[in-house]
C-alpha cells in the first residue's frame, strides 16, 4: 500500500514485512526518513535529525545556515555537486561542462499495478491488484534535468522495486555520469554487510563483514555481472542469524556492468547505492530525450536471512519467471557435455538418448560442438549451421531418433560470440567488439560480438531462427564464455563511446527477448562458463541459469548455499555428474536441490547405479513441487561449518517437508549431531517415510532429529521426508 499524508508531507509504503517513508522537506528536498518493520506513523520528522555539521558542511541559506545541510541529511536520491559530499547517485554534466546536480520535487502520482520497463527486464505484477507505484517528480531548475524517481510495492510478497528515469527537459545536450537505481539511508552502521565473491566453478562464496567507516562495496566492470561478483547484497543488523533479526536485500535486476557501494558516514550513517556502475559510462541525452536505470528490488524483514531468502524466492517464481515454465513441470535433461565434450557423433547421442530413456529421463540435450567444423573450442562461434560431417544428413535425423524414444532434444548455443576462424568473422571483421587500431584481447580463443548493433543482433538471430523453426527443439543453453575488453563498437560516435557497455547488455535482452516471443514452448537455460551471469536480469528470459561448471558435490554445496540468499531453486542449474569424489547418493542429492539433471555418459553407469539413477528420476518427479516452490530453509550453513550442513523444504501449506544433510569432511571425534527442522507447524502430526516413525511439528524443531551415527565418511548424504497426517 502506498499513501501520502499531505500535511506532514510523507509518502507511506508499506508491505507486510516493512514500511519506508519518504518526506518532502523544505525547499522541497527529498529526504528518506524511515526504511525498517511496520509502523502507522507518518508524522516522523524529527527521525532525519543529524550532526549537523561533518567538516565545514554547507547549508541552504534560505533554510538556515545552523539547520538543514545536504552533507548530513538522508538525501532520497543524492546528487553531486550541490553540497552532499557523500557518495552519489546522480550525476549529470550539463551543457556549461560543469556537473552540479540538484533535484527537487515537484509532483507525484500514486497508481495501481506496475509499468513497464522495457528493453530492460523488470519484476512485474501479473494484475494490477498485486502492485501500488508511486512516481515522484523532481527536477534541477537550473540544468532542465528531470527525474522520476519509481517506487513499486509488492504488499503481499513483502518487497518493493526502485528505478529511476532521467529525461532531458531543456533545450541543450547534456550528459548523464552516474544514474544508480537507488539510494537508501539508514540511521546507523551496526550491521554486517553479505556479499558473494567467486571465480569460475566457484561461484557465489558468501563474505560477512562488518560495515566500517569509508567506502565498501563490490562491482564488475567485465560486461556481465560476473562469476566474480553477485549484483547483491545484504545488510544483516548485529546480532541477527538465519532465522531472526534484522535483515535487508538489495538485488539488481541486470546482467551487466553494476556498482553497489556503502558509505558509513563520520555519524555513522550508512548511505547505499546500486546499479550501473559508472565507470566507462556515460549516456548523451538530447532535447527530449530520457534514461531509464535498471531496477533493484529491495526487501526487508526482521524476521531474518532465512525469510528475506524466502521472500525473494516466492517475488521471483510469481514475479521474475514467465513463459510456459512459471509453473509447467521442466524436462528432467542429460546434457552431451562432460559425456563427449567436442568427440560425439549421431549413433553416439542416440545411444545417450536410449540410456536416459531407460532411466527415464525426458530429454537429450546436444552440448557445443553440433555446427560449423568445431571439433574444438577454436573456432566456428557465429557459423550457426550444421557440421554435417559430424552429423550426416543434419539434426533432423538425430532429432528423428531421439523422439522416436520418447525423449525431446535440446541444444547449446552461444549467440554473443565470435570466432576469429569463422566464416562470419572473415566476412564481417569489424563485427567483433574492438577498439580501433588495438588488437582486441583473446579469450577462450573466441572475441565477443557486437550485439550492440542491430544489423549483428539480425543476422545472429536469423542465423538461429533457421535452425530453430525447422526442427523440433525444446530447449535452448544460451552459454556466454568471456568476459568483455577493448570494449568499442565500429559504429558508436566519439560522444557515445561511453554507452557502449549498456548498449551491448540491451541488445542482449533484445535478442533474448525475440527468441523467447519467437519460440514461446523452448525452455531456455541461461550460463556463461557456469554462473557468470547468474542475475534477475536473466531470469526475466530464462527461468533457471547453470549455477556452476563445478559439479563436484561437495564443491557446489557453499555454491547452492551461496545462491540460495537471494534466488530460489528453481532458477539453479544443477546435474549429477560423473565425479568420483562421492557416491551417486549424494550427488543425487545435492543436485535435486536445483532444476536436477544429469551430465556424464550413461552407458558407463553399471548396473547398481542405473538402479539407483531410475529411483533419483522418480524422486524428481516425487518432490518437484516442493522443492521449487516449497520455502527452503538453510539449517546448517558450510559458510560456519566445515563438516556438515543441511537443508530443508517446506510446502506453503506446511504438510511436506525434505530435509537433507551432507557431511562434508568427517571426523570421528565430531560432536553429536542433532538436527533440527523448522518452518514446520508445531502442532501437526508428521510420519518420516524412510522409518516410519510419527513425530509432532514442535518435536522436530525442538528436539529434532539424532543423526550421530548415521553417517561415518567423507561425502555422505541423509534425507528425510515427512508428511502430515
Amino acid at each position: 500500500m502506498i499513501i501520502f499524508d499531505s500535511e506532514n508531507k510523507v509518502f507511506k509504503l508499506d508491505t507486510c514485512e516493512s514500511t519506508y517513508l519518504i518526506g518532502i522537506y523544505e525547499e522541497n528536498y527529498i529526504l528518506n526518513y524511515y526504511y525498517g518493520a511496520p509502523i502507522p506513523e507518518t508524522c516522523v520528522g524529527d527521525l532525519i535529525d543529524r550532526n549537523a555539521n561533518a567538516s565545514f558542511s554547507l547549508a541552504n541559506p534560505v533554510i538556515g545556515e545552523n539547520g538543514f545541510t545536504p552533507d548530513c541529511a538522508p538525501m532520497e536520491y543524492g546528487t553531486n555537486g550541490a553540497a552532499d559530499f557523500r557518495v552519489s547517485a546522480l550525476s549529470i554534466r550539463n551543457a556549461n561542462g560543469d556537473t552540479t546536480t540538484d533535484i527537487r520535487y515537484k509532483g507525484h502520482k500514486i497508481y495501481k499495478g506496475k509499468p513497464s520497463l522495457s528493453p530492460l527486464p523488470y519484476v512485474y505484477a501479473n494484475n494490477d491488484d498485486e502492485a501500488d507505484t508511486l512516481d515522484i517528480y523532481a527536477e534541477d531548475k537550473v540544468t532542465g534535468a528531470e527525474v522520476t524517481l519509481r517506487y513499486t510495492v509488492f504488499e503481499k510478497m513483502g518487497a518493493m522495486t526502485r528505478s529511476a528515469i532521467i529525461t532531458n527537459a531543456s533545450d541543450k545536450a547534456m550528459d548523464i555520469k552516474r544514474a544508480f537505481s537507488l539510494c537508501v539511508n539508514m540511521p546507523e552502521m551496526d550491521y554486517d554487510m553479505i556479499t558473494f565473491y567467486g571465480r569460475h566453478a566457484k561461484e557465489r562464496s558468501r563474505e560477512q563483514r562488518a560495515l566500517a567507516h569509508g567506502l565498501q562495496g563490490i562491482h564488475s566492470k567485465r560486461g556481465a555481472s560476473s562469476h566474480c561478483h553477485n549484483p547483491f547484497v545484504a545488510f544483516l543488523k548485529h546480532g541477527a542469524g538465519e532465522e531472526q533479526g534484522e535483515a535487508m536485500g538489495f538485488n539488481l535486476v541486470y546482467s551487466g556492468n553494476f556498482s553497489a557501494v556503502a558509505e558509513c558516514d563520520f555519524n555513522s550513517n550508512t548511505r547505499f547505492i546500486m546499479g550501473i556502475n559508472p565507470e566507462d559510462f556515460s549516456w548523451h541525452l538530447e532535447a527530449g530525450e530520457s534514461f531509464t536505470t535498471p531496477e533493484c528490488v529491495m526487501v526487508y524483514t526482521d524476521k531474518g536471512l532465512g525469510e528475506m531468502s524466502r521472500i525473494y524466492h516466492r517475488l521471483y517464481n510469481n514475479n521474475l519467471v514467465r513463459g510456459k515454465y512459471k509453473h509447467e513441470k521442466r524436462p528432467l535433461l542429460i546434457n552431451s557435455w562432460e559425456a563427449a565434450y567436442f568427440d560425439f557423433d549421431t549413433d553416439k547421442l542416440v545411444s545417450f538418448a536410449e540410456r536416459a530413456k531407460e532411466a527415464g529421463m525426458d530429454m537429450l540435450v546436444m552440448d557445443d560442438g553440433w555446427f560449423g567444423v568445431r571439433n574444438a573450442d577454436n573456432c566456428s562461434l557465429g557459423d550457426w549451421f550444421v557440421n554435417e560431417e559430424k552429423l550426416p544428413g543434419g539434426l533432423d535425423p538425430l532429432i528423428s531418433r531421439v523422439n522416436a524414444l520418447g525423449l525431446k532434444f535440446g541444444i547449446w548455443y552461444e549467440p554473443e560470440m565470435i570466432s576469429p576462424d569463422s566464416d562470419l568473422y572473415r566476412a564481417h571483421p569489424d563485427w567483433c567488439v574492438h577498439v580501433e587500431g588495438r588488437e582486441p584481447m583473446i579469450g577462450r580463443r573466441q572475441l565477443v560480438l557486437d550485439v550492440s548493433r542491430e544489423d549483428v543482433r539480425d543476422n545472429i538471430f536469423n542465423q538461429m531462427y533457421e535452425v530453430l523453426s525447422k526442427h523440433k527443439i525444446d530447449y535452448v543453453k544460451w552459454d556466454f564464455n568471456r568476459n568483455i575488453s577493448d570494449a568499442g563498437s565500429a559504429i558508436l560516435p566519439a560522444d557515445k563511446k561511453q554507452e557502449f557497455f549498456h548498449r551491448f547488455i540491451l541488445g542482449t535482452y533484445d535478442l533474448m527477448d525475440r527468441f523467447t516471443k519467437a519460440f514461446p514452448d523452448i525452455l531456455f537455460e541461461n550460463c556463461s562458463g557456469g554462473g557468470g551471469r547468474f542475475d534477475p536480469g536473466m531470469l526475466y528470459y530464462s527461468p533457471q541459469i547453470w549455477a556452476s561448471d563445478q559439479t563436484d558435490p561437495i564443491e557446489r554445496l557453499t555454491i547452492q548455499f551461496g545462491t540460495s540468499i537471494c534466488y530460489p531453486a528453481s532458477t539453479m542449474g544443477a546435474h549429477v555428474s560423473a565425479c568420483d569424489r562421492t557416491g551417486y547418493e549424494t550427488k543425487g542429492d545435492v543436485a535435486l536441490w536445483g532444476t536436477f539433471g544429469y551430465e556424464l555418459d550413461p552407458n558407463k553407469l553399471t548396473d547398481d547405479e542405473k538402479a539407483l539413477v531410475k529411483e533419483q528420476v522418480k524422486e524428481y518427479h516425487k518432490y518437484y513441487d516442493l522443492i521449487h516452490y516449497g520455502d527452503l530453509y538453510r539449517l546448517i550453513d558450510p559458510y560456519f561449518n566445515h563438516f556438515r550442513c543441511a537443508w530443508s523444504f517446506v510446502s506453503p501449506d506446511k504438510t511436506e517437508v525434505l530435509a537433507t544433510a551432507v557431511t562434508m569432511r568427517y571426523d570421528r571425534d565430531m560432536p553429536t549431531f542433532i538436527l533440527k527442522l523448522r518452518g514446520l507447524d508445531k502442532d501437526k502430526k508428521y510420519v518420516c517415510e524412510e522409518t516410519g516413525k510419527v513425530y509432532s511439528g514442535a518435536f522436530l524443531m525442538n528436539a529434532g532429529i539424532n543423526l550421530t551415527n548415521k553417517q561415518s565418511r567423507d561425502g555422505e548424504s541423509i534425507k528425510f521426508y515427512f508428511k502430515a497426517q
